[in-house]
């Protein structure tokens, strides 16, 4: 298979690397503005080892979120498919990969969506991020997700307004509001994310950047643990607490309505076997439902 297509996310350095950037990250003087610690997110709808930060992701939110900023910006992971070449021709090529990173991540990704009705662009759901984001930036992140769920669990194509519809209204946006923007003004928003990625040097994604008010920054590059965002934090800006916050299911729910085996488990602090086994206990006490894919299941509230 040809690495250079960026849907064959290296699973060793959990990248999905654009095969035409160029690593010229420099340090920006771009600085955190009402929050202690902004982070500049580079990110997808269909990168895979993006979802497979999540996990990372919301527990940053939980545990630093009173002092940090987290803006998502589209990278532009899959223009088309012109430019493959090699092993990497057509869609159904990458279906393989994406169940191999799915066991990889400890995320479930079913692959078979592009057997079965693959996408030919991440552009049409990033620019649809990108008016949703115009409506309202919380509920944009929500929206995000959603469309990472259809794509990755659900085996839909995301590209079609069909499902973006559908997301927007499981996120609360207003769908002719969203319809109206992403037919007009959010792909020049899209653009100005892609001008700025350029930038800064994006290469790939997940790119993380973090920093503080005087401007230091630390990059996180790829799928990393938890420890190392951590880290991060611990250099520029040191004095940062973070904030205990309460490890019970009925808690992490309520702040976040679905869950992987691995999100829940590392948001409670456990191992995969324990979460696992506390979550079928409560779907058979029906405190929460479970929707199986072929490569692992998705837990919701009721």
């Amino acid at each position: 298979m040809d690495k250079n297509n960026p849907l064959l996310c290296d699973p060793d350095s959990g990248i999905c690397e654009i095969p035409t950037a160029k690593n010229e990250f420099e340090k920006s003087a771009v600085k955190a503005s009402d929050k202690s610690v902004r982070i500049l997110y580079f990110t997808d709808p269909i990168c895979s080892s993006c979802w497979g930060i999540e996990p990372q992701l919301r527990k940053l939110k939980l545990e630093y979120g009173e002092h940090l900023k987290i803006e998502y910006h589209m990278g532009g992971l899959l223009p088309d498919w012109k430019y493959n070449s090699g092993g990497i021709s057509k869609p159904s090529d990458v279906a393989h990969h994406w169940d191999e990173v799915s066991a990889h991540y400890n995320m479930p990704i079913d692959g078979d969506v592009w057997l079965e009705d693959p996408l030919d662009s991440s552009f049409p759901p990033s620019i649809a991020f990108k008016a949703a984001q115009m409506q309202d930036e919380t509920k944009a992140i929500v929206f995000l997700r959603i469309l990472r769920e259809m794509v990755f669990l659900e085996k839909k194509n995301i590209t079609k307004w069909e499902h973006m519809k559908t997301a927007a209204e499981k996120s609360d946006l207003d769908v002719d509001v969203l319809k109206n923007n992403y037919e007009n003004d959010a792909e020049k928003l899209f653009r100005a994310d892609l001008n700025l990625a350029a930038k800064m040097g994006v290469r790939g994604f997940p790119s993380v950047f973090i920093m503080n008010e005087e401007g230091a920054q630390e990059f996180v590059y790829g799928f990393k643990p938890y420890s190392l965002f951590e880290n991060a934090f611990a250099k520029i800006f040191p004095k940062i607490k973070k904030a205990t916050y309460e490890k019970t299911w009925n808690f992490l729910f309520s702040k976040y309505p679905t869950l992987t085996t691995r999100e829940f488990a590392e948001l409670m602090e456990l191992s995969i076997q324990e979460g696992e086994s506390q979550l079928e206990k409560l779907n058979v006490e029906e405190k929460i439902v479970k929707f199986d894919t072929k490569n692992g299941p998705l837990w919701k509230v009721i």
